[in-house]
Order: structure tokens, then C-alpha cells, then sequence
């Protein structure tokens, strides 16, 4: 079934009913009985994982796993695995505006990438009763892999043709990831920007904003959103920037006020966060998760365009059990809201 996201969006965003978007994938580990290793390497494994998501909390979206790992393997970064937590890029695979001209861009399938479309195509069958959006990292964010999150920060003063050289590089290569996610079903996106968000608003103006809308302007349609995701702390300063790229929604993380930014965000645009997925979500208890939760709602339900959700991807490891008490207080709320 093909959404109107657009207008899917928007009545999830307005509806009288809170109803929670979390980014919630690699919990399935422990419903499928499987290890972090085995799901990220079987496109079966991670259909089977969302729709058993699917089936146990109800979700407004199915949303695939936030591996940030994936696209940075298919340029050639290194990369660490484990069987009980989310792949790691390790290293710098480019030092210096030498290794960034030399750079090529990958074809889409490379590495793994071509075992996550495929896990969407599998999901989009399995699935049918709510949107299903693809995990994919944002351009700056890769872009920092490959040249290293810290060593990136100074490189943007010291080294600016060499960022836009590969930032060049990883558009090109996302802009065509995210338009295979399309033609493999999915009905949108979400873009993980969270390097990004430790920029300063002039340098993510410069260095973030314009790439994301090159990819946004290159697959965002009525039937396809893209939701970009930044948990930077520093973006509460970026909100012409972030909205100037023109994502069909947003998504922020916990290290800030969700309620003072949805004061200052546009009313018309869909906001989503922010439990802490790993403080209270993956290490609370269920009445943590429930107080938190109800907080949050407390606190930012009177906006008409707030949509509750964790603050990032809820890690593997987290008890079931919080994430029931996540998706529970949402229903206490409602109902007592009626």
C-alpha cells in the first residue's frame, strides 16, 4: 500500500490521539532470538525483525535499522562488529585533498548496502498496515567517517575544499541509496544528521544544510518522506538552516528542550522525540520509562505538531518490557486526555 505521506504525516501530527513513531529496529534481536552480528548480515532476518516489531508495539511506522555504519563500509572505512551492539566505524580513510580527490563514490548495492534495500523490499511485504521508512545516514555524518568526527571540526577552518570535495562525494552516493530505499517500496526515509549537530550554525549552513536539501530535492515526494534526524545539542540554533532543507518532518534527540523547540519550530511541520533511548529506554525500569514518557508528553502534547518518539534508534539490548511501558504510558496519556 502506498501512503500519501504528506498527508500521513500531517494527520499523525494533529491527531487528538498521540500516537508513537519510535525508532525501534534493533530491539527485534532478542524477538527473533539472535545475535547484532547475525541481523545486520541477513536482509531475511531484518524484514522478519521489523514486522515482529510490527506485531508487538503498536507503531505508527516500521522504521529499518539506523546502521550509520553501512554506507561508510561501501567507500571503504573499516569496520568494527560485535554480536550485542551496532556496528562501529573505526579509523580515517581519508587524511588528506589527495585521498579526497582520489575518493570514488560506490554503486549502490556495494558492501552491504544492497542487503539493506533488499530488507526493505522483504519488509514492504510483510508489513502493510502502516508505513515503512528506511535508515540511512545524512551527508555531513558520513562525511565525518571517512574523515574522522574529531579531525573533521578542524578540517571545516583548515582544510574547507577538502570537506566539500567529499561531502561532493557522499551526496552523490546517498542521493542514489535513498532513491533505491524508493523504488524498493519504502515510503520515506529517515536521515540521520547527529555529527552535524555539533557544528556551529555557520558551519552547518555551509557544510550540512545544502547537501541534505540536494538529496531531499532529488527523492522527496507526496508518497516519500524524508524525516531528518539530528540529536546535536546545538541544534535549538539551527532552525532556519534545518528547516530551509525542507524535510517532510524532524526528528531530535534528547540533549535538548523538545518543548522549546517546538515554541520555536514552524506549526505546519511535524516534530518527533525525544525519550533518551539509552539513559531511560535501555538502562531505566518500566516506571522510569513511564514517568519520563508521561513528562514528555505533558510537556510538548499542546503543540499540534509534536509526535512523540525516543530521542535516537532505542538500542539492541533494551528490555522489552521498557519499551511496553514506552508505547503504555502513550495510551495512559491518551486516555487521559480524553
Amino acid at each position: 500500500m502506498k501512503y500519501n505521506m504528506k498527508k500521513w504525516l500531517a494527520d499523525l501530527a494533529s491527531a487528538e490521539e498521540k500516537k508513537a513513531l519510535p525508532i525501534l529496529s534493533f530491539p527485534s534481536v532478542s524477538l527473533l532470538g539472535v545475535s547484532v552480528r547475525e541481523l545486520i548480515s541477513s536482509s531475511d532476518l531484518q524484514a522478519k525483525g521489523m514486522q515482529a516489531v510490527a506485531e508487538c508495539v503498536d507503531s505508527a511506522a516500521a522504521v529499518s535499522l539506523m546502521d550509520l555504519s553501512v554506507e561508510a563500509e561501501c567507500f571503504g572505512a573499516e569496520v568494527r562488529f560485535a554480536d550485542d551492539e551496532v556496528p562501529t566505524v573505526i579509523g580515517q580513510l581519508i587524511h588528506d585533498e589527495k585521498e579526497a580527490e582520489k575518493l570514488c563514490v560506490p554503486t549502490v548495492g556495494s558492501a552491504r548496502s544492497g542487503l539493506y534495500i533488499d530488507a526493505i523490499a522483504k519488509a514492504c511485504k510483510l508489513i502493510t498496515d502502516r508505513p515503512v521508512l528506511a535508515g540511512m545516514i545524512g551527508p555531513f555524518s558520513l562525511s565525518a567517517r571517512l574523515l574522522d568526527v574529531s579531525e573533521i571540526m578542524i578540517y571545516c577552518y583548515d582544510e574547507p575544499d577538502m570537506v566539500h570535495t567529499v561531502m561532493e562525494k557522499a551526496t552523490a552516493f546517498l542521493t542514489e541509496y535513498a532513491k533505491a530505499y524508493r523504488e524498493a517500496g519504502a515510503d520515506g526515509i529517515v536521515m540521520a544528521e547527529p555529527v552535524a549537530g555539533l557544528l556551529s550554525p555557520s558551519l552547518e549552513e555551509e557544510f550540512a544544510a545544502p547537501y541534505v536539501k540536494r538529496i531531499i530535492d532529488a527523492v522527496q515526494a507526496d508518497d516519500f518522506a524524508v524525516v531528518y534526524h539530528n540529536c546535536g545539542d546545538n541544534t535549538p540554533m539551527m532552525i532556519p538552516s534545518l528547516t530551509s532543507v525542507g524535510a517532510m518532518a524532524y526528528h531530535f534527540g534528547n540533549a535538548i528542550d523538545l518543548s522549546a523547540m517546538l515554541e520555536k519550530f514552524p506549526a505546519n511541520v511535524p516534530v518527533m522525540g525525544n525519550v533518551d533511548p539509552a539513559g531511560v529506554l535501555r538502562a531505566g525500569t518500566p516506571e522510569t520509562v513511564r514517568k519520563e514518557t508521561l513528562s514528555l508528553l505533558e510537556k510538548c502534547a499542546r503543540y499540534p505538531n509534536f509526535v512523540v518518539s525516543s530521542g535516537c534508534d532505542v538500542p539492541p539490548m533494551t528490555p522489552w518490557e521498557n519499551i511496553r511501558a514506552f508505547f503504555a504510558a502513550v495510551e495512559e496519556f491518551n486516555e487521559h486526555s480524553k
